[in-house]
């Protein structure tokens, strides 16, 4: 089995509500669909949607590199040989890690579609019996913060994941108001994204939420500190996850050795596809450090590839593969049962690509062959 051609579909998904994260404010999802095609007429799909702000891939660079570059690059590529493809795009451009988790997801889809089997089952099979997904409120004034809380216990959600990062006083209010309106039961994580900087931020707004019964603290400091989400750490007794800050397996080796952080955030754009991602598992996995899966904010495509990895890897306990509950418009579906996601047992990712939906969100396409 050969790839015989790659098609390129640069998309914008609409978001039901603008997203709000302490770096940011997304009206909607800039996104990159890749239809793989084998001599054999299997069809593989897979996404990029990048993050200048965590690995310097813009929508617009992504596009361009898939599309003069890799895509054309693996032609004639077995895909089933996904180790050798990552060493063979590994050695063509360094990095963009998105760019390249586009082609491992549609590899995934095809190996799971030639052999008959969903992707869980190429990665160890089922090891979870369920799925859940929080509720990922956005970064809105206290009183809006709550009025989303009560909504999502309303609507069934069973635990919430708060966006703060901005003014500290102000989110130490956002917190506390958030868990005097759910009460204690709830489980509540919070994401600074990077936005309380440095440790003393961190830890002014931490010493004033531990009566409020934080699950984690996610990436409070600046990414690139690796030193000072070690000093959190050791100054509180909330588990901090660490994200923005570790892309693969050189960033993990680090925490590891420094014991930097309780958690990691793996996300498929960050480290290059499933591929990857599976081997960050296993080597978080030695390192007695706990796995999530995330999302940059993905379609129904590359949310499941995602659940597919949490599905079946034991140390992998939360997902926030919620990207397909945020957008009006997708290019395909997954079904939600909030607060659960299931994955259907059909070869490959398990989705159908929604064609006409696919064209309306295009603003821009390219064969490769």
């Amino acid at each position: 089995m050969k790839i015989k051609s790659i098609e390129v579909f640069a998309i914008r998904l609409p978001l039901i509500n603008p997203f709000i994260i302490s770096y940011h404010t997304y009206i909607d999802m800039p996104s990159i669909i890749v239809k793989v095609v084998t001599d054999n007429g299997i069809i593989g799909y897979g996404e990029a949607t990048p993050d200048e702000h965590v690995t310097g891939e813009t929508w617009e660079s992504t596009y361009a590199v898939l599309t003069k570059t890799l895509a054309p690059s693996i032609i004639g590529h077995n895909p089933f040989q996904i180790e050798k493809l990552h060493d063979k795009m590994n050695k063509i451009v360094l990095d963009v890690p998105t760019a390249k988790a586009a082609l491992d997801i549609a590899c995934y889809d095809i190996m799971g579609k030639a052999t008959g089997q969903p992707v869980y089952n190429l990665l160890g099979g089922q090891y979870h019996d369920v799925l859940e997904v929080p509720k990922v409120i956005s970064i809105l004034s206290p009183e809006e913060m709550v009025a989303e809380a009560k909504d999502a216990i309303a609507a069934g959600y069973t635990s919430l994941k708060l966006k703060v990062g901005t003014d500290k006083e102000l989110d130490y209010k956002r917190i506390c108001a958030v868990r005097a309106a759910v009460g204690s039961a709830v489980p509540i994580k919070v994401d600074a994204n990077q936005g309380w900087v440095n440790s003393s931020n961190t830890m002014y707004v931490l010493d004033r939420i531990k009566d409020c019964n934080i699950d984690w603290v996610e990436q409070p400091v600046i990414a690139s500190d690796i030193d000072a989400l070690l000093e959190v750490k050791q100054k509180t007794n909330i588990p901090v996850m660490i994200d923005e800050g570790l892309h693969g397996a050189k960033e993990l080796k680090e925490v590891i050795v420094k014991r930097a952080a309780d958690k990691i955030n793996i996300k498929l754009m960050k480290c290059g596809g499933i591929y990857p991602a599976s081997q960050i598992v296993h080597q978080a996995e030695l390192g007695g450090i706990d796995c999530q899966v995330g999302s940059m904010v993905e379609s129904a495509v590359a949310s499941a590839a995602g659940l597919h990895l949490s599905l079946a890897k034991k140390s992998i306990h939360s997902n926030e593969l919620v990207g397909p509950l945020m957008f009006s418009k997708d290019v395909a579906e997954l079904k939600y049962e909030v607060p659960f996601v299931y994955l259907s047992d059909a070869p490959g990712l398990g989705i159908d690509i929604n064609e006409e939906s696919l064209k309306e969100l295009t603003t821009e396409s390219l064969l490769i062959q």
